[in-house]
């Protein structure tokens, strides 16, 4: 499974991944605007939006990628690794 994280604390990044290996995921974080976002984020199986640290643009463009291609979205305001933890058991079922 592979999953985007975009928002969060960018100290948190590798915290970030490491979480999502224990979870037997791969995982690419986007703590800042890279160009072009849209593309770079490829086509994952979840996209996890941390909406606290995050620009509006950011998020807009997770929103619309995730409508567009019907990936699952999951929004967090809180960009801890025990919220990521608690997303990503939720979504994993």
């Amino acid at each position: 499974m592979s999953v985007v994280i975009v928002g969060g604390h960018d100290r948190m990044h590798c915290q970030y991944k490491d979480i999502c290996k224990e979870f037997g995921c791969k995982a690419k974080v986007f703590t800042e605007k890279k160009c072009p976002l849209e593309r770079l984020m490829g086509n994952p199986d979840l996209i996890v939006l941390i909406t606290n640290p995050v620009s509006h643009g950011m998020a807009a463009i997770a929103r619309k990628e995730a409508a567009n291609k019907g990936i699952t979205l999951v929004q967090s305001h809180c960009g801890s690794g025990n919220a990521l933890r608690n997303i990503l058991e939720s979504s994993l079922g």
